[in-house]
């Protein structure tokens, strides 16, 4: 019952945060706001970057709500809040301040499910677990690592190259 309760917790605010960008649910911006949003923090194209996030979010919470490919959707969840994370670093760890703490806590416990599986009351089980086999676990895991410290890469290095261009002041002008 515990991992029922997880996973309809976690994949319900998953899924919801994953429809505000790809269909404006709920205050969200759809794929055009969101993808302007990631375009602005790095992630280009915006509106591919958009997509994939939203599918990530919307797709991984579905999936774990019912407990259905479990390791594949936790990966998938984690993997897109480890993006958000790194987006909301730079503000410290608390939400109130913008930071990750909301990102992370949802990452972490989407990548908890992918680890300890849905449990008897999941789809999973009743299909004789045949979309979340043990070696689909490290799998999935790895894969969406391999993924997103690529994305994440990429986008701290356009980050930087934005920083690179930009000069401030040589010299101080003094009035005498």
């Amino acid at each position: 019952m515990g991992l029922l309760l997880l996973r309809l917790g976690t994949g319900g605010v998953l899924a919801a945060h994953g429809a505000q960008k790809l269909f404006g649910w709920f205050g969200g911006h759809g794929l055009e706001g969101t993808g302007q949003f990631m375009e602005s923090v790095g992630y280009a194209p915006g509106k591919a970057s958009a997509t994939a996030a939203g599918l990530a979010e919307a797709g991984g919470g579905v999936l774990l709500a019912m407990g259905l490919a479990t390791p594949a959707a936790g990966a998938a969840a984690a993997g897109a809040m480890a993006g958000a994370s790194a987006v909301h670093m730079p503000n410290g760890f608390f939400a109130q301040e913008g930071g990750y703490e909301h990102a992370a806590s949802l990452g972490l416990a989407a990548a908890g499910l992918a680890i300890t599986g849905p449990g008897r009351l999941s789809l999973d089980h009743a299909m004789g677990h045949v979309l979340d086999r043990g070696w689909m676990v490290p799998t999935a895991l790895g894969v969406t690592a391999a993924a997103t410290a690529v994305v994440v890469g990429l986008r701290n290095k356009r980050l930087r190259a934005q920083k690179e261009g930009e000069q401030g002041a040589l010299f101080e002008e003094f009035e005498e």
